[in-house]
């Protein structure tokens, strides 16, 4: 990379670290920034993963007062994402690079799609619990466990707007403020990221000039996001990453 890829790249990484912690699509805008300096897809994708998981911890530890209370939960739904998150890994790695290559348009276009969808998600989270205040709070249970894992599975293979997924399901299966659900859903993001991440550096060709400048700005974009973010219009966030998306769709289709 030139040194200007160089500081595009570690600005990519705060703004996705940013984007992550709020919305949950901070990918859509990294993936395609390295895809456009030149990386392949699967090499890109698996930087990428590797590269914000700082990121997704700093996010997290940003919203740890939201975090209170919900350790033992947390333990069991981070258990199923996890697991969802070293299957989507294995699948990425098993097929052919053409598979990824070909599917990868209709990923960022499914990503955007929930991008698009997450502030109405928001919102009928935010009436579902404040209707349901005062009544008890249902354990995980196994329809909760199993969707937390096929997200993670999606989050494993590419990643991008999985906590939009997150959230929604969070929202359904738990009774609790948004803000505390929102806090839940970083936590479990973190672990889907990390345990395919860890089969990467294992295994798979991960650059790690692109990684460790990812990381380096998304553990400043976490703290960003999650201290200031909820200032911002969410709006202009939100159309920024919808841009993004759009441009990698049609860069991809191009050729």
């Amino acid at each position: 990379m030139t040194g200007w890829e160089q500081v595009a790249v570690f600005f990519g990484g705060m703004a996705a670290g940013a984007v992550n912690t709020i919305v949950g699509a901070g990918s859509l805008i990294t993936f395609p920034l390295l895809l456009a300096i030149g990386y392949p897809p699967v090499i890109a994708n698996v930087s990428n993963t590797v590269g914000l998981i700082p990121g997704s911890v700093s996010g997290a530890f940003g919203y740890r007062r939201e975090l209170e209370g919900q350790r033992p939960r947390l333990l069991r739904l981070c258990a199923a994402g996890g697991l969802g998150g070293l299957s989507g890994g294995l699948i990425l790695l098993a097929m052919p690079e053409a598979v990824f290559e070909g599917v990868v348009p209709f990923l960022i276009a499914l990503a955007c799609v929930l991008v698009l969808l997450q502030p109405a998600v928001a919102r009928r989270l935010e009436n579902r619990t404040s209707a349901r205040e005062g009544l008890a709070r249902p354990d995980v249970g196994v329809g909760l466990l199993a969707g937390v894992y096929l997200a993670g599975i999606y989050g494993g293979y590419f990643g991008a707007a999985q906590g939009v997924l997150l959230l929604g399901l969070l929202g359904i299966g738990l009774n609790e403020h948004l803000q505390r659900v929102n806090a839940a859903k970083n936590v479990i993001a973190a672990t889907v990221n990390t345990v395919p991440a860890v089969l990467f550096v294992l295994v798979a060709d991960v650059s790690w000039q692109v990684a460790l400048l990812l990381g380096a700005g998304s553990v400043i974009g976490g703290q960003v996001g999650a201290k200031v973010g909820r200032r911002m219009p969410a709006g202009v966030l939100r159309a920024a990453v919808l841009a993004v998306g759009i441009v990698a769709i049609v860069r991809i289709l191009a050729g």
